[in-house]
């Protein structure tokens, strides 16, 4: 199965799909925002994300119990919902400008709408693919919206059970959807990586007839890596510049230098895992001479007898092969020979041609 996003294509054989998540980390500046979108690009992504909604779009704006963050928390700072999203939105009359900023780029950019307005401006901004949120994969008519656009879609897990992945899956192919990626993640901040399960990206790739990939939340780059072997397309990781500059989520996000490492690290496993192959490869020829091979190990007069005394199967390779020493035994030598000497045919007699 393959998927195309943009000038990208996703699936076995092809490069994993790198995505910087901008979410929160802009700080509520623009500039910034422009900034971590370049610095993306220098750090090796090939995608930058961000996510489109508003605090009105996402919750109410209500200081209820329900609508209070818990303490304890790393966001109890914010004391409500509409508080935390307030702050941590992106500008809906920003987009543009991150669009055209990745563009000139050469970098994919789309984006995770929280509603259905949101998939409207994304659709007049052209974004190539969408992204469903872990917490709105039950938001099914979202995900209706965005099935009927006929675009990829990328499925976050982290607070899904089977049966809700499942119809997430069912409403977006019903809806029109057909290129589908399920991504395994683990909704918290940051995530423990004994919870991370990557094992799960296989089974989803067979399990739903998708791609797959990883949505990481863990620090440092050990889990995102990991995820390649396990078959992962795309891993996304969220993305910031790595200053002082204190923000929503930058307590576990990567910065420029993190990210650049886990793309230099992801790109030599791709390297690594290759293709399945039983050949020497072009660097290990040079060492096929330290294999064994059989030599004379003691002087041997023409008619000699062949014996375990003065033949051995030793490195390097030059002579015959080891698997012909009992064929050996017993013949008799064409010449003399001397320690040293490599067995061949040609050397020994009452030999058939064939040889």
């Amino acid at each position: 199965m393959e998927i195309r996003i943009g000038k990208h294509i996703l699936g076995p054989g092809h490069p994993i799909f790198i995505v910087a998540e901008m979410s929160g980390n802009h700080d509520g500046s623009l500039d910034r925002a422009l900034e971590i979108v370049r610095s993306a690009k220098r750090a090796g992504a090939d995608a930058i994300k961000i996510q489109t909604y508003t605090a009105d779009t996402i919750t109410l704006k209500c200081d209820r119990e329900d609508f209070r963050i818990l303490s304890g928390t790393p966001w109890a700072d914010y004391s409500t919902l509409w508080d935390l999203y307030n702050k941590a939105h992106t500008p809906l009359e920003w987009h543009e400008a991150i669009f055209h900023e990745a563009r000139g780029l050469d970098l994919e950019v789309f984006s995770s709408p929280f509603d259905e307005s949101a998939v409207d401006l994304l659709e007049r901004l052209e974004a190539p693919a969408y992204k469903i949120a872990s917490p709105e994969i039950t938001h099914i008519p979202l995900l209706e919206k965005v099935a009927r656009t006929g675009k990829p879609v990328i499925i976050s897990t982290g607070v899904a059970e089977l049966a809700d992945i499942e119809l997430a899956v069912s409403t977006l192919r019903n809806g029109g959807a057909h290129e589908i990626i399920v991504l395994k993640c683990t909704t918290a901040y940051p995530a423990p990586p004994e919870e991370s399960n990557l094992r799960t990206i296989s089974d989803m790739i067979t399990r739903f007839g998708v791609l797959s990939g990883l949505s990481d939340h863990t620090m440092g780059t050990v889990t995102a890596v990991a995820s390649v072997a396990l078959g992962a397309s795309l891993i996304e990781k969220h993305f910031t510049l790595g200053d002082s500059n204190e923000t929503v989520d930058s307590f576990f996000s990567s910065g420029v230098d993190e990210f650049t490492r886990m793309v230099h690290d992801i790109r030599l496993v791709e390297k690594a895992i290759g293709r399945v192959s039983y050949e020497i490869t072009p660097s290990a020829l040079s060492s096929l001479r330290g294999r064994r091979s059989l030599y004379v190990s003691a002087t041997i007069k023409a008619d000699d007898t062949f014996t375990k005394s003065n033949i051995k199967s030793v490195r390097p390779s030059f002579g015959l092969h080891p698997k012909y020493y009992n064929e050996v035994i017993g013949r008799h030598a064409k010449f003399d020979l001397q320690a040293g000497d490599r067995l061949a045919w040609e050397v020994i007699k009452d030999v058939v041609d064939e040889k």
